[in-house]
C-alpha cells in the first residue's frame, strides 16, 4: 500500500531531530520560500529540499502518490495561471519579450520566467512538507510541542490525528476489498466514472467504522482521566541537541537570506531582463 501522509521509520539525521525542531524548520523554510520570488534563492531552497529528501533515505515509491498529486497540481495550477493572467509576467518584470503567439494568448520570456518561479517554490515546499510527515513519529512530536508550551491535550490531539491517517487508510482498502469479493469493479478494467462512483459508496460504511472507533478512543481516553491534571509525562520525550539547534539556526539564517535578497533586489521579484 502506497503511503499517504504516513510514518516511515528510517535511521537517519532527519528521523533523529525532534518533532518541534522540525515543525519550526518547516515553517521557517515556508516562510522562506513564501516571502522572495528571487529565483537564485528558491532554486537554492528547491535543492536544498531534495538534498534532505535524499538524506532522510524516504524512497520516491513510497511517496509515488502525493508525488504524483502535486505534479498535477503543479501542472494544472500553471495552466490556470496562463489562462486567466497570460501577460501577469509582463506586469511583473515590466518589459516585455515575445517568443511566439499573438493577440491575448501571446507567449512571452517573463510570463514563463514567472511559471518557473512557481515550479521551484512547488519543488521546494513539497519535500519539505513531506519529509515533516514522513519522518515524525506522532507521539514524539506530541511530546516536543507540549515541550515548546502547547498544551498537552491538543498536542495529544494532533498525535492522534497523525496516527489515525494509517489507520484510515487500511480501513479503506479493507472495504474495497470486501466490496470487490461481493461483484464490484474497482480495477483499471472498469471506466473511470464506475471506479470513482464505487469508491464513494465506500465513504458511507468508513465514516461509520471511524465513528465507532472515535467514540471507543474518547471513552478509554475519559475513563482513564485524561486532562484532569495540568500536566503529563510522555514516554518518547526528546531532548533538543546540537543537531537540533544547528537545524533551527540554519532555518533562520534561510529566512534571513529571503528578506536580504528581498532588500537588494527592491521588492520579491528578481529581474533578470532588466540586469545590467
Amino acid at each position: 500500500m502506497k503511503n499517504i501522509f504516513n510514518y516511515i521509520e528510517r535511521e537517519s539525521p532527519i528521523h533523529e531531530l525532534t518533532g518541534a525542531t522540525k515543525l519550526i524548520c518547516l515553517v521557517l523554510f515556508s516562510v522562506g520560500g513564501m516571502i522572495t520570488f528571487d529565483t537564485r534563492y528558491v532554486a537554492c531552497l528547491a535543492i536544498i529540499a531534495l538534498l534532505l529528501f535524499r538524506i532522510s533515505k524516504i524512497r520516491l515509491n513510497e511517496v509515488s502518490i502525493l508525488l504524483k498529486f502535486t505534479l498535477f497540481f503543479m501542472v494544472f495550477n500553471n495552466l490556470v495561471l496562463f489562462v486567466f493572467s497570460p501577460q501577469y509576467g509582463v506586469e511583473i518584470y515590466g518589459t516585455k519579450h515575445v517568443l511566439f503567439g499573438s493577440g491575448r494568448f501571446t507567449v512571452t520570456a517573463e510570463q514563463l520566467f514567472y511559471h518557473l518561479n512557481q515550479m521551484l517554490k512547488c519543488l521546494a515546499m513539497v519535500p519539505i512538507v513531506l519529509l515533516f510527515v514522513c519522518t515524525t513519529n506522532p507521539s514524539e512530536f506530541a511530546s516536543s510541542l507540549n515541550k515548546v508550551g502547547v498544551p498537552y491535550s491538543v498536542s495529544y490531539s494532533v498525535a492522534l490525528a497523525l496516527r489515525y491517517i494509517p489507520d484510515i487508510q487500511l480501513e479503506y482498502h479493507d472495504i474495497s476489498r470486501a466490496q470487490q469479493a461481493r461483484g464490484i469493479e474497482m480495477s483499471k478494467k472498469e471506466n473511470l466514472i464506475k471506479r470513482l462512483k464505487a469508491a464513494a459508496e465506500i465513504l458511507i460504511p468508513l465514516i461509520l467504522s471511524s465513528m465507532d472507533r472515535i467514540e471507543t478512543v474518547s471513552n478509554a481516553m475519559e475513563l482513564r482521566g485524561f486532562g484532569k491534571n495540568k500536566k503529563r509525562t510522555w514516554y518518547t520525550a526528546n531532548r533538543f541537541r546540537a543537531a537540533d539547534i544547528a537545524a533551527i539556526v540554519f532555518c533562520i539564517l534561510l529566512v534571513a537570506g529571503a528578506v536580504a535578497h528581498n532588500t537588494l533586489n527592491g521588492g520579491r521579484f528578481w529581474n533578470p531582463f532588466t540586469a545590467g
